[in-house]
């Protein structure tokens, strides 16, 4: 069984996409290990890079062949200051050379050496291949970005082996009854049953640590994305609406950093017709953001990674004022086990789901976190996620121009507030009485994901993307 951690599904990464951006720079970052793991690095004379499936048909609008070159050059998703990533690829453009892993110069030209392949490879529809050429022949090496930034080799055990943790939980989860179980078992909560999981791989100091960096980064975004405006990029001209909305519901308390930042919405009187223009103003923000390669927690993707923290934020000053640090751990560590349950009997990969597998995962995952924050039982945070996820089956992939903007954006704040109404839903249900379990719409989607078109998975070939003409845009 597949140990996946809460820090998988909870990434700190660079936008505009987990499966097309960071997997990619993360696939670049394994394949230069491969090399220097083999010794073959300081023989490198030259380097290519082919990309196939999904990866080439949006790969321009996902910004792939930017995540490939930044991968290539050493730089660290986590950490690299995202306003000098324009500089370094302009750099790379101008001088046709890549300092490769920021330690031996290779002579590079991304119009020719990044090579977008229409067809598809049979093992996924996001795959792509690293070339060198060491003495004048060429080695190759083939990886496939999952999903969420997950990477894998071809080779099934291979699979299995890179995707876990080497690790074996106390208590193993692959599906809702075996959690419940655990709950019931022991007497816990799904957060404490989780937690007991994550400290039998690293201590609690260091849980918390990352916990309380991941939140951080959540309400950084928002806020970067509530105090900044214009278009984005990528030839659309989406006028950004974060910032737009935000000005009609601040208030005039003074504030000088994310967290101050927090402490004055929790104080502005919020009514109730206000509450749905909040949370989609937190959606949409960390989206923006995303779109502009900015840095998001991939939760699970990046094309969704303002559904959690939206509902989160909502929490946080809507709900209960009081809510601390302690209240922060217990949504993440439930957001975290649910998602794994999704991507462990389905996908999270919308070029393999379609946008079910991301927006729809996501809001499942927040769905779950806010029941029990709201007091909700094991139970009611299963139906929690199954209300959510059953009404995203059979969400559609289709990107206007390749972009994470049309339709994906708004499309963040619909599952934020879809999660939030299935809580509520859940915690006025007995789930005696509910007749859909969570695993049976887990396998619904999974089966949905393989009946759907491949034009809908997140290739721009059907639906908005071949409906709405760029120009008029």
């Amino acid at each position: 069984m597949e140990c996946i951690s809460v820090f998988d599904m909870l990434k700190i990464g660079v936008g505009p996409s987990s499966s097309h951006t960071l997997g990619p720079w993360r696939a670049a970052e394994r394949w230069i290990k491969e090399l220097k793991e083999a010794h073959k690095f300081n023989d490198v004379e030259k380097i290519s890079v082919d990309l196939y499936g999904s990866l080439s048909l949006t790969g321009k609008g996902h910004a792939t062949d930017y995540a490939i070159m930044l991968g290539l050059s050493g730089a660290n998703p986590e950490t690299i200051p995202t306003e000098t990533i324009a500089s370094v690829i302009f750099e790379i453009k101008n001088t046709k050379t890549l300092r490769f892993n920021g330690e031996k110069e290779v002579t590079f030209h991304p119009e020719t050496d990044i090579i977008f392949n229409r067809k598809f490879l049979p093992f996924h529809s996001n795959g792509m291949q690293f070339s060198a050429t060491i003495n004048g022949r060429k080695i190759k090496s083939t990886f496939y970005s999952i999903g969420g930034g997950f990477v894998v080799k071809e080779e099934r055990t291979n699979h299995k082996r890179n995707v876990q943790i080497k690790c074996s939980f106390p208590y193993p989860i692959e599906k809702g009854t075996e959690l419940l179980k655990f709950c019931n078992d022991l007497n816990k909560s799904i957060s404490e049953v989780v937690l007991e999981n994550e400290k039998s791989i690293r201590p609690i100091e260091t849980i918390d640590f990352e916990l309380q960096r991941i939140w951080n980064t959540m309400l950084e975004c928002i806020y970067i994305g509530c105090h900044t405006e214009g278009n984005l990029p990528g030839g659309l001209n989406v006028r950004r609406r974060a910032y737009d909305t935000y000005q009609t519901l601040k208030s005039d308390l003074p504030y000088n950093s994310p967290q101050e930042w927090l402490e004055t919405i929790r104080k502005t009187e919020v009514k109730f017709r206000q509450i749905l223009k909040w949370v989609s103003c937190f959606a949409l923000s960390v989206n923006e953001v995303n779109a502009s390669l900015g840095r998001v927690v991939t939760a699970p993707t990046n094309g969704s990674a303002g559904v959690i923290p939206s509902v989160l934020m909502y929490y946080m000053v809507i709900e209960n004022h009081e809510a601390d640090f302690n209240h922060i751990k217990q949504f993440l560590l439930v957001a975290g086990e649910i998602g794994s349950i999704f991507k462990k009997g389905a996908t999270i990969s919308a070029a393999m789901g379609g946008c079910q597998a991301e927006i729809g995962v996501s809001s499942a995952m927040a769905a779950a976190a806010l029941c029990e924050l709201m007091g909700g039982t094991p139970e009611q945070v299963l139906v929690a996620a199954e209300i959510a996820m059953e009404h995203h089956l059979g969400l559609t992939c289709d990107p206007i121009g390749g972009l994470v903007q049309i339709p994906c954006i708004e499309r963040n704040a619909m599952g934020a507030i879809k999660a939030i109404n299935a809580a509520e839903m859940a915690l006025d249900t007995d789930p005696k009485n509910v007749k859909v379990p969570l695993d049976k719409v887990v396998a619904t989607m999974w089966e949905t994901a393989k009946d759907m078109n491949t034009k809908y998975k997140e290739t721009s070939e059907g639906g908005l993307a071949v409906g709405v003409n760029m120009s008029d845009c």
